[in-house]
């Protein structure tokens, strides 16, 4: 008799993770135009960067014709301080609904089941699934009881997976995953990953390195094939995660291990033709991919400083263009340092539609400072006038004495008015 392997259901909207090679999520190097790269040259699915639920809550969605994206943007948090007319909008995030239509899964971060709801709906209708980061190790997010922090709170982990399972993968029929790191011994990995399996997820990544582990150190596989089996036991698709340098690589660590497929990250922050397999003719030149990312970028409105620190990876050590780096201030800038002749004329509309030529730097830069002055100016104004109505209190007199002295000129005045 055969047995039958059990699978948790894939939903209608979601995507399934096995036999698929991905892009991990990455702060800076997850943005729109990385991940459309990453899927030109092959990746089946791709990560977005991790996004604090908060951050979410409270954006405005609507759809960019300038870029065909769908963006998900909020006035900055010190726009009470700066003049309407010279603030702009933050972009939280970007996607694009058919160049990564049901390829792209959004991760969060979160550490309440009711901000990761909100924040999920937000954007659920728009991508494949939604990732739960529990392997940050960073201050920034374990801080908060985000990323790894949630290790040590498997029960609140736990609390935040079903929720999303229940109220966004099945509401929007899309899937719910997670991604973790190691624990301190397999017995701790193994009783995690079988809780985290119970809550209804689809799919389940782990990061080869310990909580305390930095990138520099190499990935421990030792627990990866006891993480694959019980996953696979729980019916839940299992990726693997850490120091995976293409997808050539990425396909045989999946079969020695036994997990469904495999993030690549560091690799593909470096030139994401790395997922190109050696029989598609594998790494293309660094200049190519550079002419690519440009094009993409510009096509998309690409903050230009995430695109000059994605710039920096691409190009990091490779002759002249990293020194000229720190100069570029904008597109046009980057465009003439890399000799993309062909590029200038967009090059030069985005930065116009970014505020980021050199007149408008200039202007704002001015405008910033006149902002600033006349709050500096009205701040003082009020200083003053609170000095000017302070009473010196060594020349006040005791308020016994003040009704006594009141009555004395009065009589003097009126000497009639002493009579009783």
């Amino acid at each position: 008799m055969t047995s039958t392997l059990k699978q948790i259901p894939i939903p209608k909207n979601g995507v399934n993770y096995r036999n698929q090679i991905v892009l991990a999520p990455m702060v800076r190097s997850g943005e729109l135009p990385s991940r459309l790269l990453a899927l030109k040259y092959g990746a089946d699915l791709v990560w977005g960067p991790e996004t604090v639920d908060k951050s979410m809550i409270g954006t405005t969605k609507c759809f960019n014709p300038i870029t065909s994206t769908i963006d998900f943007t909020r006035l900055p948090s010190n726009s009470s301080r700066i003049s309407p007319s010279i603030q702009r909008e933050s972009l939280i995030y970007r996607l694009h609904p058919t160049r990564e239509r049901r390829r792209l899964i959004f991760q969060i971060g979160t550490s309440s089941p009711i901000h990761a709801v909100e924040a999920a709906k937000l954007v659920a209708a728009d991508v494949a699934g939604i990732d739960v980061n529990a392997g940050c190790p960073k201050p920034f997010s374990t801080a908060g009881g985000m990323g790894a922090a949630l290790l040590q709170t498997p029960e609140l982990l736990a609390s935040i997976l079903t929720a999303l399972v229940k109220e966004v993968g099945e509401v929007y029929e899309i899937g719910i995953s997670v991604k973790i790191r190691l624990l301190e011994t397999p017995d701790k990995t193994e009783a995690l990953v079988k809780r985290l399996c119970q809550t209804g997820i689809t799919g389940l990544t782990v990061h080869c390195r310990t909580t305390r582990m930095r990138p520099r150190e190499r990935a421990i596989r030792d627990q990866l094939r006891m993480v694959a089996d019980v996953c696979r036991d729980e019916g839940v698709a299992c990726l693997m995660n850490g120091d995976v340098k293409n997808k050539d690589e990425a396909w045989q660590l999946a079969r020695e291990y036994g997990t469904d497929g495999a993030m690549i990250a560091t690799a593909a922050e470096s030139n994401p033709s790395c997922f190109r397999t050696a029989e598609e003719g594998g790494l293309l030149p660094w200049q190519e991919v550079v002419m690519e990312y440009m094009k993409t970028a510009l096509e998309v409105d690409n903050k230009f400083g995430n695109t000059k620190f994605l710039l920096s990876q691409l190009i990091a050590g490779k002759e002249q263009g990293k020194r000229k780096l720190a100069s570029w201030k904008n597109y046009l800038d980057a465009c003439a340092g890399l000799d993309l002749t062909e590029l200038h004329d967009l090059a030069t509309q985005v930065d116009r539609r970014l505020g980021i030529t050199a007149q408008q730097r200039e202007e704002g830069i001015a405008a910033v400072k006149k902002a600033k002055t006349k709050n500096r100016s009205a701040q003082a104004a009020a200083g003053k006038m609170g000095r000017e109505r302070k009473i010196d209190v060594s020349t006040k007199s005791p308020l016994s004495e003040r009704g006594i002295a009141a009555a004395t000129a009065t009589a003097s005045a009126n000497p009639s008015a002493m009579v009783a």
